[in-house]
Order: structure tokens, then sequence, then C-alpha cells
């Protein structure tokens, strides 16, 4: 089959990609996606706890449609994935997009063809289909992560990864369970597996600087309020970060030590992310200032956790916000619980598996059940996975070898016509993702325009152009404290993948730039006259 364009993923971005250019643009469109419906992270993360770990309601969800905003009700403030997922399933419903998305469908394959200058992909299934333009929605938090442990493979039990979750009830009921790993998923697990398991040991990979979330109903007025306002609230999404919230201008030096711990209680008593973006400029990029709040956090959690052992294993000590940060629902107080206990790997790592336990350095420790919370080869992961073929049959996977050079985030010289949304160097997962991904999708509709208008077949970007956006974003990361720190933002949870900082940093103001580059001419492209209106 021929298509205008073929979309590759049926999440957030996805479906909002077969939208615009099936129904605003009036292409002919098709989706493909592996799982068994929409969602993409959402339909694959349905752990125990699982929410989205930042303030969302009602501002993770679209913009585009003001009918869709007042028909929707959201209920929390810190949506659970039950939520979101009938969220997309409506949406998918009102727009009717599933008639174009082959679900259960995972494209093995994508190979561009510089004389018809189409992309050709094959599926799982052995389905082929070509399109001039090839979108893809992969996801940045796509690839589960399973760790290499070893003799992992002898447990015997029941093995869940939490990016991978079953869609059946899954019972921890008089079960020992050990969880390994600590990030997002792990901090939203917990707590959630220990009210029902016999025993909960976890193993941790790292501490945490987990924040509370303050997770409350949202009331009818709350939400009439975000309707009646809405124009205002995506002007600010727009121009604040992907979020409507102001950022503080309030500079911590021009405060007395007393006055700024007074700030940094009033924050932690908001909850969310106030902590780390409304207390004092500069707390990702000033050491000192950095160093003072994650002290405040330290305390905090020595205050929550009563084992003061098990508190200093749960403290972290590396600079505060370098990892991502991580919204909990109870965390530090589950290890309060007498069926919690906590194994730090650093201290007493791994160093087998029995049918019936973990073994480490210091100890053997019965489980039933495992989870792994290990996370996922992050944002390039998925791109790689799919490693498609461009031109000159250069594959993607050599391109990237040693570095992950893209354009804007969005392209990648020597594989024209393809488009990534939330790639590595966009904001990505330092953005609100839905209305990131309907930004760069608006750039893209604006791109493909302007190649139509002007009888142009291809569109290209240089290696000129990725070099520079290359040191754009390093020198933007290296404005931060990001980089100072091992982290999945650097891929550094993966062995043996490239160390390099994979997200813009500037947040709105890289939508800015974009769109300044695309009025430019689309600046730092190459385009190529179609073959359809080349004579011979």
């Amino acid at each position: 089959m021929q298509y205008d364009a073929i979309v590759i993923g049926a999440g957030f971005a996805g479906l909002y990609a077969l939208h615009r250019l099936r129904d605003e643009m009036g292409l002919s469109v098709r989706a493909f996606d592996g799982a068994g419906g929409v969602g993409g992270t959402w339909w694959y993360n349905r752990y125990p706890g699982a929410r989205v770990d930042a303030p969302s309601a009602p501002f993770y969800g679209y913009t585009f449609s003001k009918e869709l905003v007042d028909e929707w009700e959201w209920t929390e403030t810190q949506s659970a994935s039950a939520d979101v997922l009938a969220y997309v399933d409506h949406v998918a419903d009102r727009f009717d997009l599933r008639k174009d998305i082959q679900f259960d469908t995972r494209v093995t394959d994508a190979r561009w063809d510089e004389a018809t200058q189409r992309w050709s992909i094959e599926t799982a299934h052995g389905d082929e289909a070509s399109a001039r333009f090839l979108i893809c929605a992969t996801g940045a938090l796509f690839v589960a992560n399973k760790p290499h442990y070893p003799g992992i493979d002898d447990f015997a039990g029941p093995v869940y990864h939490t990016g991978r979750w079953p869609h059946e009830p899954v019972s921890f009921e008089g079960k020992r369970v050990g969880v390994i790993g600590t990030g997002s998923s792990g901090v939203q697990a917990i707590p959630e597996i220990a009210k029902t398991a016999e025993h909960v040991t976890v193993f941790q990979r790292t501490a945490q600087y987990a924040l509370p979330a303050r997770n409350r109903p949202l009331t009818a007025e709350q939400l009439q309020e975000y309707r009646d306002n809405w124009a205002d609230l995506r002007d600010s999404m727009y121009r604040r970060g992907g979020w409507p919230f102001p950022t503080t201008r309030l500079k911590a030096w021009d405060h007395t030590p007393e006055e700024r711990q007074a700030r940094y209680e009033e924050m932690w008593a908001e909850g969310g992310l106030h902590l780390a973006i409304n207390s004092y400029v500069g707390v990702l990029a000033d050491e000192e200032l950095n160093a003072e709040v994650g002290d405040f956090v330290r305390a905090k959690i020595g205050q929550i956790v009563d084992d003061p052992e098990t508190a200093r294993k749960l403290t972290p000590d590396y600079l505060f916000g370098t990892k991502r940060l991580i919204l909990d629902n109870g965390y530090f107080e589950t290890y309060n619980r007498s069926n919690v206990s906590l194994v730090d790997l650093r201290d007493d790592p791994i160093t087998a598996f029995t049918a019936t336990s973990v073994q480490t350095e210091h100890g053997e420790h019965p489980i039933d059940m495992l989870v792994l919370a290990t996370g996922f080869d992050a944002v390039s992961g998925s791109m790689l996975q799919l490693n498609p073929q461009g031109r000159g049959g250069v594959r993607l996977g050599e391109k990237w070898a040693a570095r992950f050079d893209t354009y804007l985030g969005m392209a990648i010289a020597g594989f024209p016509n393809l488009f990534m949304i939330h790639g590595p160097q966009s904001p990505g997962v330092l953005y609100t993702m839905p209305l990131g991904g309907e930004r760069h999708m608006a750039w893209i509709d604006a791109c493909i325009r302007h190649l139509d208008e002007n009888d142009m077949g291809t569109v290209e970007a240089t290696e000129e152009a990725e070099a520079a956006w290359d040191q754009e974003v390093n020198d933007l990361a290296n404005r931060t404290l990001y980089p100072r720190t091992n982290s999945w933002y650097t891929g550094a949870n993966i062995p043996g993948k490239p160390r390099q900082f994979l997200a813009h940093t500037m947040g709105s103001r890289y939508f800015d730039r974009i769109e300044e580059i695309a009025a430019d001419g689309f600046r730092g492209f190459v385009f190529e006259r179609s073959s359809s209106s080349i004579p011979g």
C-alpha cells in the first residue's frame, strides 16, 4: 500500500500526528503500533501506582481542541495511568483515528528509496507499505531495560517489568516480592505493592530525590475555572516551558538562610516540582544553591524514615535534580512498614539468583516474585530499535554508533523526509510531552507544505547544521548541572551507550528557535526536486 505519510506509534504524539496529517492536511496516512491499543508508553505501563510523574490534569493532555478540554472530566491533579488511557481512548474515538491505525503490528524495517523518494516499511507480519514521509513517534521512554544480573534467568518465579506490565491483574497477596530499581516507576509501585505483599525487599541501585506529589481530587469548580481561562492558560503553557505555572524570579542570595529555609518548606508543602522550579532562580545551575536545596530534601528523608540506617541508605549523594525528579505518594513512609526492607546495591551488590531467592554479597533474600523497575533505553533507544536505512544504505545504528547527532531533534542528515517527535536533542522529556508533540507536528506540517508549495520532493538536514545543533545543545546543557551526574539523561544506565546529554534544555525557547528556522526558509536543510517533476 502507498500513502503520503506513515506514522510509527500510536501514543500521544502518534495520535496527534495522524490527526494533523489526515484531518488538517488532507494526506493519506497509515499508523502502525506493536501495542494492542492506543496510548504508547501508557498502554504498556500499567504497574501498580503508575501516574503522570509531573503536575498533570488537565495540562497533561492535548491543547488543540477546546471542545476536547470542555468535555473531558479529569478527576485528580496527578492522573493515574488508567485515567490517561481512558483519555487517549476517548481521543481516538472522538476523532475516528482507529480506522487508520494497524495495531499489534511492529514495524521491523524502514528503508529510503532514492529513485522514488519514498520510504518503504515492513512489519513483523510481513506487510509492506510505502510513503513520502516517515513520522517516527516511537516514544522517548519505550524500550524496556532488563539488567543483566548474574543468573537472573535462574529465578523460577514470575518476573514483571514495570515498562511491560501485564494487562490482567497481578496479585501480591501473601507473596515475598523483590523489586529492583527505585526510579520513577519503582517509587510509584513500591508503596502499592507493599500494601498487600507479605514482604517487599527493595534492591536500590540509586537513592532518589523524590518530592511529595500532594495528589488530590480535582473539584468541579477547578475544572470549570480551567475551562473558562483556557485561552490564557494555553498561551502560558507555550511561554512557560510547557506548564501554565509561572516560575519564580526570586534570587536566593537576596534572602537570609532562615528565609530560604522557610521558602523551601513552603514549596515542600505545596508539592509537585515547585521546590525545583519555584523556590529560587538557578536551582539546577548554581552549585551552592543546589547543595542547599539537596540538603533540605536529604533532611526531610531523615525526618520521615524512622530507622536511621534505612534513612542513610535512602539519602542521595548526587546533585539535586540532575536525575529525573520523581513525584511520590508516600514512598519514604513505606520504609516504616514492618514488611518492607531495603538492600542498597552500592554496598551489597547482587551476586546471583537461585530459583527462589536473590543472593547479594552479604546475604540471601527469599522471594516469590521479581519486579524490574529498571527503566528504559531512553530517548534514542526506540529509534535504534527501528534502525532505519537512509541514503547509501547507511543504517541509523551506524550513524549513531558514537553520537546521537540530529538537527533540531527532529531530522537526521542522510535520512530525507524522516521526522522524529521527541527525538534526541529536542526538549522531549524535559517538556510537557503531549504539548511538545503538538508543537513538533505543527513544524512538520509547515515543512511538508513548504515542500509541496515549491514542488520539492525531499527535505534533509545538512551535516553542518547537525554539528552546529550538537554544539548548541551541549553548550546549553553545560550551563546547567545536568551533565555532572550519570543518569539516563546522559545514557549512563545502558552499558556501551554513548555518553551524551540527550535533551535541549530551553523548553519553550526551543520552539521559538525552530519556528525562526522555518521562517528563514528552513535554514540548515537542503531540498531536492520531486522526482516526478524531473524530465526523463
